[in-house]
């Protein structure tokens, strides 16, 4: 796991089905990449062996076949889907607008418990995120 702070740009106007902001980004631990699919492009039919992988439709409509099911299922722009490992999907786009995605997937068991809060950046030791209080909220720029 690279130190430090990285940062990337979603890019769904770069002509690419895939943009891998793992790579980007140097992340290790979980696969993160944007999908793009244009009106009637689809996936590999294709499976993880141990990662489970969610999707964020972020514009669009998502078309789902799942391997034993018999319909597709559709999602759209905010809906997440969640598909285990060993299950067979394809991702299609059958709208006449692009498709835009968020694919995210990891392999080993989530750890929330390893989280620290502090209530001022001079807080020294940390607090469970549930026992520390949101912040007070900040004056809003005009728009």
């Amino acid at each position: 796991m690279e130190d430090g702070v990285s940062h990337t740009r979603l890019d769904p106007d770069n002509g690419e089905r895939f943009q891998r902001l793992r790579a980007e980004l140097g992340v290790t631990t979980f696969g993160l990449n944007l999908v793009v699919l244009a009106p009637g492009q689809r996936s590999r039919i294709h499976r993880h062996a141990r990662q489970e992988e969610v999707y964020l439709v972020l514009e669009g409509e998502l078309a789902l076949a799942l391997e034993g099911a018999h319909d597709e299922r559709t999602f759209g722009e905010g809906e997440l889907v969640r598909v285990a490992p060993g299950v067979r999907r394809q991702l299609t786009n059958r709208r006449p607008q692009r498709l835009v995605l968020l694919a995210l997937g990891g392999a080993n068991e989530h750890d929330s418990r390893d989280g620290e809060a502090y209530a001022s950046w001079e807080q020294v030791e940390s607090t469970s995120p549930a026992e520390t209080p949101f912040p007070d909220d900040v004056p809003v720029a005009p728009a």
